[in-house]
């Protein structure tokens, strides 16, 4: 049980810190409106299961001993976090659509899950993170099972913080305030991805 607390308020700390996974949610919450911003945060919410899962078979061990491999993950996340922004930086302004909403939501909110998970399974920082978890915090003898019960409370928890986090940014009094001010907001988001790619490059 105390290990459990531990997990949990460790991860917690950390999934409330500023960071891409939140930029991204507040950057769909703005842009694209409650279903994809909270498809954002389920694909954000999968990531974790991803490195809860390669934590659980050993693949943690393997990433934490060789400097190559990553670096290679941190280079990917990088550039990933690079070409997001400068997609936003670099975007027209949104005139009136003459697709089918419908078609236009579906695309959104997949190309969100898509965003939110590619975000976080990319992320290095999570990836040192979980190593850290698994490596220092978990003991060694707590069982696989127990390590999937931790990982999937850790997925929930992930949900629900950047769920909400989305369904404020997208209440009607929120867009209301930042709607004249999309094309600027989509670009401030971009330049703080674009950001925090090099960061994560030079770090």
């Amino acid at each position: 049980m105390n290990e459990l607390l531990l997990v949990a308020g460790v991860h917690l700390l950390a999934v409330m810190s500023p960071g891409p996974d939140l930029a991204v949610v507040l950057k769909w919450s703005l842009s694209q409106g409650k279903k994809s911003a909270l498809f954002t945060a389920f694909g954000i919410s999968i990531g974790v299961l991803v490195h809860v899962f390669y934590s659980i078979v050993g693949l943690a061990i393997i990433i934490s001993q060789s400097i190559l491999l990553f670096n290679v993950i941190k280079y990917i996340g990088a550039a990933y976090l690079l070409w997001i922004g400068l997609r936003s930086v670099f975007s027209r302004s949104k005139t009136a659509e003459t697709q089918n909403k419908f078609d236009e939501t579906k695309k959104s909110s997949l190309e969100g899950f898509r965003v939110g998970l590619f975000t976080n399974v990319l992320n290095p920082k999570a990836t040192l993170f979980f190593l850290s978890l698994f490596t220092q915090v978990i003991s060694i003898e707590t069982s696989s099972l127990t390590k999937l019960g931790y990982g999937l409370e850790m997925t929930v928890v992930t949900f629900l913080w950047f769920g909400l986090v989305a369904i404020v940014m997208t209440r009607s009094t929120v867009q209301t305030i930042f709607y004249k001010a999309k094309d600027y907001i989509d670009k401030l988001f971009g330049t703080i991805l674009i950001g925090l790619g090099l960061k994560v490059a030079l770090d």
